[in-house]
């Protein structure tokens, strides 16, 4: 019998994970303590936004459904494919279907996680970057939403703070001395600015244009994802059986033999790790 080992994908979740911009952070009290009451108890006061998360499709379609609508087996968890776009990562970048099919096999109804690399500027990693993490990461256009859709694939996964680029999100409004400086390397780039990549009707064009089929995605993708790079690999998300739940923090993993968790936990040791013992990426 073939037996498989888990590598986790998962950010750590800490009272100083941020949220994403403007959502209430993760907050937590004790209500009770191993002296006098026998036991230490918690309670946790936070959005569903905060370190690795499942948005569901009632988080950006009225008739979509709840994260408890979602079916274990068939969409949660299934084949599917790890993308290492990293090597051409950088500030405001653009990537597209292309980048993605260029690196790995991506067949019909498959779960993708993309690696844009900026998951070294989350919290936990050695050089954390709050905003560079959030407000400047790479994302897609249309097009890629359109592959999405003729792919069929069930959820996208990234390691950054949105599958939409932060500059077609409401970030765009907040901070406007990023948008200009994305315009001006948009144009130098690509001769066309933000209003030319993301006009009006495409903004959010990842949730909007995919959450009512469902083709929803997850953020905030971590762990050791730098050890399963541009290959194929069973993927499981497990977020939380939240009935009337649009969104939920969750726990993914990569599924592989055993006999290759030894090989990848080999490379793992050689490695060097951030103080939860996760793979620090190049």
């Amino acid at each position: 019998m073939v037996k498989f080992r888990l590598i986790d994908l998962t950010q750590p979740l800490s009272v100083m994970t941020p949220p994403w911009p403007t959502y209430e952070p993760l907050q937590l009290k004790f209500f009770k303590r191993l002296a006098p009451n026998g036991a230490n108890g918690q309670i946790i006061t936070t959005s569903n936004h905060v370190g690795t998360h499942l948005d569901g499709p009632v988080h950006f379609c009225t008739h979509g459904g709840d994260i408890a609508s979602l079916p274990l087996n068939d969409y949660l968890c299934g084949p599917g494919a790890v993308v290492d776009l990293s090597d051409m990562a950088e500030d405001y970048g653009i990537y597209t279907s292309k980048d993605v099919e260029d690196r790995v096999e991506v067949k019909q109804g498959d779960i993708l996680v993309i690696n844009t690399g900026y998951h070294k500027y989350a919290w936990d990693q050695p050089k954390a970057d709050e905003v560079r993490y959030m407000i400047r990461h790479p994302g897609p256009t249309m097009e890629f939403a359109r592959w999405c859709k003729k792919k069929k694939l069930k959820w996208l996964g990234l390691d950054c703070g949105s599958a939409d680029h932060p500059m077609n999100t409401k970030i765009r409004d907040w901070m406007p001395r990023e948008a200009a400086r994305a315009d001006r390397f948009l144009k130098k780039k690509h001769g066309k600015g933000l209003d030319e990549f993301f006009s009006e009707d495409h903004y959010q064009l990842m949730h909007v244009a995919l959450f009512h089929i469902p083709i929803v995605h997850a953020e905030n993708l971590g762990g050791d994802i730098d050890l399963l790079l541009n290959r194929r690999v069973q993927i499981g998300c497990f977020p939380w059986r939240f009935v009337d739940g649009e969104s939920s923090i969750c726990r993914i993993v990569a599924f592989v033999e055993e006999r290759e968790h030894r090989l990848l936990m080999a490379r793992k040791k050689k490695a060097k790790k951030t103080r939860f013992g996760d793979v620090v990426p190049k």
